[in-house]
């Protein structure tokens, strides 16, 4: 039994000290840097929007994105919005805008930076509610268009599992009835905190 006891030992002894160099060479020095394939971020938004031209005004809310990295640096993106606004200046109407968007997302992490730039081209539908809508037939409270969007923006790696979204900027074209060329053309910002699962 002493015999056989000592035999495991022996042998643990071993595969310990032969695993142990490999296990070191496998482990890499700890960073910020991202490596993994999906995150989820987290915004808060503030939208500068134009109902009808030359009618501007400004909406907040906020976004949740799933992005997954498939090669190199190059992935997709899920977009879900929301904005509000409770009084359109001043004319006592209001207007709440989701939009949900997808498409490809291109991210550049310069070696030994703790920052990562992305570019974005996203494709979707937009759908207004709790506002005004013309229509040939009379006036809606809630209408839906095609929603695209285009844009980037930058995240600072905070640790290997969070980074701040530090700002992130697109343009976002939606085509609600207006009464006039019912085409929106917005400026879309947001900051927040990207999650990370490897």
């Amino acid at each position: 039994m002493q015999k056989r006891f000592g035999s495991v030992l022996l042998a643990g002894a071993f595969l310990a000290s032969t695993l142990a160099p490999v296990r070191a060479q496998g482990t890499r020095p700890a960073t910020h840097k991202a490596t993994s394939f999906i995150d989820v971020a987290i915004t808060y938004d503030a939208t500068h929007a134009d109902v009808i031209p030359s009618s501007s005004f400004w909406m907040q809310g906020g976004s949740v994105q799933l992005h997954g990295r498939f090669y190199g640096g190059l992935g997709a993106v899920a977009d879900v919005a929301g904005m509000h606004i409770a009084n359109i200046n001043s004319t006592g109407v209001g207007l709440d805008i989701v939009t949900a968007a997808f498409g490809p997302r291109y991210t550049w992490s310069p070696a030994r930076a703790r920052n990562a730039v992305f570019a974005q081209g996203l494709v979707g539908v937009a759908h207004g509610f709790n506002g005004v809508f013309p229509f040939r037939n009379g006036v809606q409270t809630a209408a839906s268009s095609l929603a695209a969007q285009a844009g980037g923006g930058v995240n600072v790696n905070l640790s290997p599992r969070v980074a701040l979204r530090a700002f992130e900027v697109n343009w976002l074209r939606t085509q609600l009835p207006n009464s006039t060329n019912n085409a929106q053309n917005d400026v879309h910002f947001g900051a927040g905190i990207v999650f990370r699962f490897p």
